[in-house]
């Protein structure tokens, strides 16, 4: 019995572990929304028999990852634009506080990583809008560097571990990079990113809390709004 048991141990953590590399594949944009996963290749590449693999991709749709379509098998999905927009609602929100309380904490330290953040920005968007030089793998490189470097200093500035918490959980439920593909398209967009970035930078520069928090609430409203319009014409 109590080798049935360790057995069925052993199971459930292997199950959870291929989940979990196959929900990392996703979200960093490795796997593609829309793609299929078939339990053969899995199977063969883990070096697994296809009944974990199995068990995997259900506990993925659980969690809302893939869809798992009758003569089809697991369909990598893409989230909803109202999904989109209430997440990207509440983070306006979370991320709006931590801007606010960064702009009264943050360092000198943390405020030349924000600054050198912004040039990160502008060097993405010059390299690809305006002289050409850049190719849209290497700018959107620059681009998410920057953007995760912005982020992640004012909630480090903001000194609230379970904010960050939270704000990161909000993170893994979407693929990366969905800010990038709605911006991508448009010069005038990733401009006005860019400058939307610069006004948060500004005001929490000046210390100034309130209005370091309306920028940032509506600089990821405005991101979610993009997003969720792209998903839209997508599917249209």
């Amino acid at each position: 019995m109590a080798s049935q048991t360790r057995s069925a141990g052993e199971t459930a953590a292997l199950v959870d572990q291929l989940a979990a590399k196959l929900r990392s594949r996703v979200l960093n944009g490795e796997i593609e929304v829309g793609s299929r996963l078939r339990q053969e290749s899995l199977a063969a590449e883990f070096g697994v028999s296809r009944t974990p693999v199995r068990e995997a991709l259900r506990q993925l749709q659980a969690g809302g990852i893939v869809e798992l379509q009758p003569h089809r098998g697991a369909i990598v999905r893409g989230p909803t634009p109202r999904e989109i927009r209430d997440a990207y609602e509440v983070r306006a929100e979370l991320e709006g506080l931590a801007a606010e309380l960064a702009a009264t904490r943050i360092t000198d330290a943390q405020l030349h990583e924000l600054s050198d953040s912004e040039r990160h920005f502008r060097r993405a968007i010059a390299g690809l809008v305006e002289d050409g030089g850049a190719s849209e793998a290497d700018a959107n490189g620059e681009w998410t560097r920057a953007n995760d470097m912005f982020h992640r200093v004012i909630q480090e500035a903001a000194g609230n571990e379970r904010l960050t918490a939270i704000v990161h959980d909000l993170h893994r439920a979407f693929p990366r990079g969905l800010t990038w593909s709605a911006l991508s398209g448009s010069s005038a967009l990733l401009k006005q990113n860019v400058d939307e970035h610069h006004a948060i930078l500004a005001a929490i520069e000046q210390r100034d809390p309130s209005e370091a928090r309306r920028r940032m609430v509506a600089h990821v409203r405005h991101a979610g709004e993009l997003v969720a319009d792209h998903f839209e014409r997508r599917a249209g």
